[in-house]
């Protein structure tokens, strides 16, 4: 390699020096390997030094956080005596030392609040500051050391060829969608022939050299939708893959995922310009319908709804892989243009072949679109029960009411994403009050009913379980994920109302933007404020176990309803406009969240995981075959074998629940270190119980989104955000 030798890393040690001892061949000054914070939101050129040129120009505060794209990090410079920024660059470590007199809870409480942010740790794929990375890359440290090596393969090992899941047929694509992606997203009917075991092609990669080169295919899928569902399956590691995780092999799968999507989204072109080129105009009021000369990808499924299918699986790509709430909003508009001008919101009770289909991909679009609104904060662009949208749900054999119950559920949790929208609005304009207070007393009792749906078992007979497993297997997933939403419905409906006695909560409230601003302190005031009402973090959630002792007065929302109220501080003049009229105590709320948080955790942890049928190979870890075993039992899977679920476009409800479950810890912790030393000790054990579910809770939803960053690259930084947090709060001995 060239840049081992040493006549040339001599300007690399030499960058500090004013005039150069040796002329350098590519670069004038060559890039620096880590650029600070404010010059990579600016887009500048950064001098890589303690405080840059730049931010010393500008006069703004210059700080460093490394890279988790892995490489060579900043060389840390020994300096006679700390200061003030060098301390700043510490507290990115991802494991803190407790707070225990609470003198760093402002650091603490900002690691959490991003959580709640509506894309909150999406890795966005394609933000330009990826061409920053990859001359980061090019200049090794003299002294060679590295940090996170996890990146970078040791350079004396010699990498092995990588290998990434692709198919040889339509066929074979068709039986992996019912593996990998029908259980979490059932666009298509039932399968129409049986299963077989998955057969992804063997040999099919390419060294490291050749990774900037366009991926070459094997076999090429026909169908817009077949391409798309590649897509999603190029991101799951194939079976013979010795080493995933190495950077080869997750660019390797990123490169055919993309050149997947890419193929697609001109399908579905070519598609729609086939259809339009083939209607003469002089003929458009006719009844007949052109069509595609193409086999159908599915036999019960209308050639012409493939493009439709195909943007909504490109619609959770998009948010999942590339980490583009854009491009995800986007693609589900053009679905729903497309379902629209084919009349498939205004179907009737037609019962021939094509029925089912025809009501899975209206349905799926309506679903998709407003989870864009949802994903993004933003007001549905839809009416959420527009009366045209008269079609009949699709139907489980195994579940009759699961189809219903879906899209209840991902109405209650977009209406609050609309009221989060409306309170934001009420802060800034200090109007609406009555108006908010009775939503949230609606929304409540909304996601309340939709609940009971979902936890009451189906009425069907035992045998339908066995006629179509796959089926039932995806009418489980159904009800798991409308758990979800409406448990992440009901935080939406409560954080603020049990969490509004934090400053920083109010500046970033989850889905909402900076509220009430105008009210807010000057920043220098701004610390002293938080640590003051940290010290009060007991008031609302103060054995919050126990049930209110008077139900008059637990919706009451007077200023005696609850201990918040007489402790609230100077924050209760920011939002006194409400008076007394929130229909729900602080504690009450408080308590909601909790439940819902840890129903999260658990549906999270009883999705199924992907058993390809009758699959049984080598794995590339341990050697050993992998039985199919049931789906629903996480414990019979060892993590590093286990296969990615996919499809999460409801990655933001575990965002929702691990604030909620942080929030609640760390109220906890304080209210159990100011109570007296006389306090007694059943409430002490009721706190540390309750301490105990808060790790178990954030550990499984951390396990479910270190599942979904195998395969999803966006979601990494869900992912690392969670971790983060929950390794500041239950710090490893």
């Amino acid at each position: 390699m060239v840049l081992q030798n040493p006549q040339q890393q001599e300007p690399v040690s030499q960058r500090k020096t004013p005039v150069p001892t040796v002329a350098r061949r590519k670069f004038a000054k060559p890039p620096v390997k880590v650029a600070c914070l404010a010059c990579r939101a600016s887009r500048t050129r950064c001098d890589g030094k303690e405080t840059c040129s730049s931010c010393a120009s500008k006069g703004r505060k210059c700080s460093y956080l490394p890279s988790k794209r892995g490489g060579p990090r900043k060389k840390k410079v020994v300096l006679p005596a700390p200061t003030t920024s060098a301390q700043q660059n510490v507290s990115w470590s991802p494991v803190l030392v407790p707070a225990s007199r609470f003198d760093e809870s402002a650091g603490m409480f900002n690691q959490i609040d991003p959580l709640s942010m509506p894309g909150a740790g999406l890795r966005h794929l394609d933000f330009p500051h990826d061409v920053q990375s990859m001359f980061e890359d090019l200049f090794v440290p003299v002294d060679g050391v590295q940090s996170h090596a996890h990146i970078e393969p040791p350079p004396a090992a010699v990498p092995k060829q990588s290998m990434v899941r692709v198919y040889g047929s339509e066929q074979d694509i068709l039986n992996a969608y019912y593996d990998f992606i029908h259980p979490y997203f059932p666009i298509l009917p039932p399968r129409a022939t049986p299963p077989y075991a998955d057969r992804p092609l063997d040999r099919v990669g390419c060294s490291p050299d050749s990774l900037s080169e366009e991926p070459s295919l094997v076999y090429q899928p026909c169908s817009p939708l077949s391409l798309a569902i590649s897509a999603i399956l190029a991101l799951v590691r194939h079976p013979n893959e010795t080493d995933p995780s190495s950077p080869n092999a997750v660019l390797l799968r990123r490169s055919y995922a993309q050149k997947f999507a890419r193929l697609a989204v001109a399908g579905i072109e070519a598609d729609g310009e086939l259809l339009d080129s083939s209607t003469d105009p002089s003929q458009a009021l006719m009844n007949e319908k052109p069509s595609i000369n193409r086999a159908p990808f599915h036999p019960r499924t209308p050639v012409e709804l493939e493009s439709i299918l195909a943007l909504l699986v490109l619609c959770v790509y998009e948010y999942a892989q590339r980490g583009n709430l854009l491009k995800m909003r986007y693609r589900a508009g053009q679905a729903l243009v497309m379902a629209m001008n084919m009349s498939l919101h205004a179907l009737g009770e037609e019962h021939d072949e094509f029925a089912e289909a025809r009501r899975r991909a209206w349905w799926m679009t309506y679903y998709c679109v407003l989870q864009g609104s949802i994903a993004s904060a933003t007001s549905p662009t839809i009416i959420i029960n527009d009366p045209r949208f008269v079609t009949p749900y699709p139907r489980f054999a195994s579940d009759p009411e699961g189809w219903s119950i879906l899209v209840q559920a991902q109405q209650v949790l977009v209406s609050a994403t609309q009221f989060t929208i409306d309170l934001n609005k009420c802060f800034k304009s200090r109007s609406n009050v009555q108006y908010v207070c009775e939503r949230m007393q609606q929304l409540d009792a909304w996601a309340s009913s939709v609940m009971a749906q979902a936890n009451t078992p189906p009425n069907v007979q035992r045998s339908v379980y066995c006629e179509d497993p796959t089926e039932a297997l995806t009418a489980h997933s159904m009800r798991t994920i409308s758990r979800i939403k409406l448990s992440s419905a009901h935080i939406k409906t409560h954080r603020f109302r049990a969490f509004s006695d934090i400053p920083l909560f109010i500046k970033k409230h989850c889905d909402l933007t900076a509220a009430n601003s105008d009210c807010m302190e000057p920043d220098n005031s701004s610390k002293d404020i938080k640590q003051n009402d940290i010290n009060r973090l007991s008031c609302s959630c103060h054995n919050i176990e126990q049930p209110s002792r008077a139900p008059s007065g637990e919706h009451s929302g007077s200023p005696s309803s609850s201990s918040s109220s007489s402790c609230s501080g100077s924050l209760t003049s920011q939002y006194s406009f409400f008076g007394t009229g929130f229909p729900f105590s602080s504690q009450h709320s408080a308590k909601v969240c909790l439940r819902a948080a840890l129903i999260i955790s658990r549906m999270f942890q009883s999705l199924p995981f992907p058993r390809p049928t009758c699959h049984a190979v080598k794995d590339g870890i341990n050697g050993q075959a992998v039985r199919p075993e049931s789906h629903l039992d996480p414990g019979t899977l060892d993590p590093l074998t286990q296969l990615p679920r996919t499809m999460p476009s409801f990655a933001c409800c575990a965002m929702q629940s691990s604030y909620a479950m942080l929030m609640l810890f760390y109220k906890t912790r304080v209210a159990k270190q100011l109570s007296p030393d006389s306090e007694n000790e059943n409430n002490n054990a009721s706190s540390d119980r309750l301490v105990e579910e808060l790790q178990h809770g954030l550990e499984r939803v951390l396990a479910a989104m270190k599942n979904y960053s195998m395969a999803f690259e966006a979601l990494d930084g869900m992912r690392d955000e969670i971790e983060g947090a929950f390794q500041t709060a239950f710090p490893q001995p």
